[in-house]
């Protein structure tokens, strides 16, 4: 069984951030561990407070997975600050496995999960991985990137490793945009009228993360967490009193 190390927040409802990670690796049939960076209480509706666990005991968790188990894939979540991005940076740098970066800066409820000096080390850090994943608000933060503006492309094109910049909406279809290089790879699903979307990007990533784990090319991961995500949210529970989570068993029934 493949392992795979998700080094992220806690999310005290259960949506989103290491709980997500973990159902995700699940349903895809390989073995979960984790790094917390950060506790939250957190629910549908939003962040209420958040705690920052010490670096040095952030790296000690990630060391003693690294030492024991031959990790496979690494997910990258929130990192919150400066010294949690830098401390992972140099643990990630060296390693030879595939690593995918979720840049999570701002909650779905609008809640900041990102210090403001904390950008450029999270700009360097998108550097060294094998994916970034960030959503339209993250890819402008980090990339200065604008849909359709073609001098915002620029900063993709210089950029080193692939960035899959999520959620173009258009004629009730959503797509993700894979830029590397001056290549650039649509994945597109229909729209989904759906408030259960809390955790979607911990668990794309994630996904992603996973199949990457399992051998598969990072097009045919995207392509396989593309649609786990999409039938998650088909089947998403109606619970909680905001943006609900998504059902991570039902996408996991359909993992081709």
């Amino acid at each position: 069984m493949k392992v795979v190390l998700s080094i992220a927040g806690s999310d005290s409802s259960g949506g989103a951030g290491i709980q997500a990670d973990l159902k995700t690796f699940e349903a895809f049939g390989v073995f979960g561990t984790s790094a917390i960076t950060v506790l939250t209480a957190q629910n549908t509706t939003g962040v209420q407070a958040l705690l920052p666990l010490d670096v040095d005991f952030i790296e000690q968790q990630i060391q003693s997975v690294l030492s024991d188990f031959d990790v496979a894939a690494i997910k990258i979540g929130m990192l919150y600050d400066t010294d949690i991005i830098q401390m992972v940076h140099r643990i990630i740098e060296p390693l030879n496995i595939p690593i995918v970066l979720d840049p999570v800066c701002i909650s779905k409820a609008g809640s900041p999960l990102l210090k403001d000096d904390a950008i450029d080390a999270l700009r360097e850090l998108s550097r060294v991985v094998t994916l970034s994943t960030p959503n339209l608000h993250e890819a402008y933060r980090l990339f200065g990137y604008k849909p359709d503006d073609r001098n915002s492309l620029a900063q993709l094109v210089q950029h080193p490793t692939p960035v899959l910049i999520k959620h173009h909406v258009k004629d009730n279809t959503t797509s993700d945009l894979l830029y590397f290089g001056d290549q650039k790879q649509i994945f597109s699903a229909p729209m989904i009228d759906s408030t259960s979307q809390h955790g979607t990007g911990c668990s794309y990533s994630s996904a992603i993360a996973a199949n990457l784990a399992l051998g598969f090319s990072l097009e045919a991961s995207i392509e396989k967490a593309k649609h786990f995500i999409t039938n998650a949210i088909v089947q998403a529970p109606h619970i909680g009193h905001g943006p609900g989570p998504i059902n991570h068993k039902a996408g996991g029934n359909h993992v081709a």
